[in-house]
């Protein structure tokens, strides 16, 4: 049996992957603008693109261990090095190899994009929290007035008209 399947599934994973950094990138982009009613719309293409790189991913695990069996290779070894050192065909190992390489980049470009959101988001976090701790009141400017005497009372412990 061929590496085909594990190639294709490996393709999907690259083509969900980079629908990910699209909407990685618009975002960012969103969330520079601060168009929060785009940014929910976002996430819900977000959650739906997840869904399917779950998909992707149980179909490529399927694929990878139906592959393995029937090559007579442990579940445990099965990392794209050693299939690729199992494949015959020099065409397929370039296809299989130049795949699980464009999927391992737009991984690594996908993180660092997510982590750019992250961050940008915290900042975001941060000025709203500034912004509602100037508008809040303190304690201290609770009174209209300034107070500048002690609540002391001016009564002695001492009754002088007893």
């Amino acid at each position: 049996m061929s590496a085909d399947t594990i190639r294709e599934s490996l393709e999907k994973l690259v083509q969900i992957h980079t629908d990910l950094l699209a909407v990685s990138e618009d975002k960012t982009r969103i969330v520079k603008e601060g168009a929060i009613e785009n940014l929910q719309k976002l996430l819900v293409e977000e959650r739906k693109q997840l869904r399917l790189l779950e998909q992707a991913e149980n179909k490529r695990q399927q694929a990878v261990s139906n592959w393995c069996a029937l090559n007579h290779i442990q579940a445990e070894d099965a990392t794209i090095t050693n299939i690729l050192k199992h494949i015959t065909l020099e065409k397929e190992q370039v296809k299989l190899e130049n795949a699980a390489t464009k999927l391992t980049e737009l991984i690594t470009k996908l993180k660092q994009q997510e982590q750019l959101n992250q961050v940008l988001i915290s900042q975001s976090m941060q000025f709203v929290q500034v912004s509602l701790d100037l508008m809040s009141p303190t304690l201290k400017s609770m009174n209209y007035g300034v107070k500048n005497e002690t609540d002391v009372s001016n009564r002695s412990v001492f009754d002088s008209k007893a």
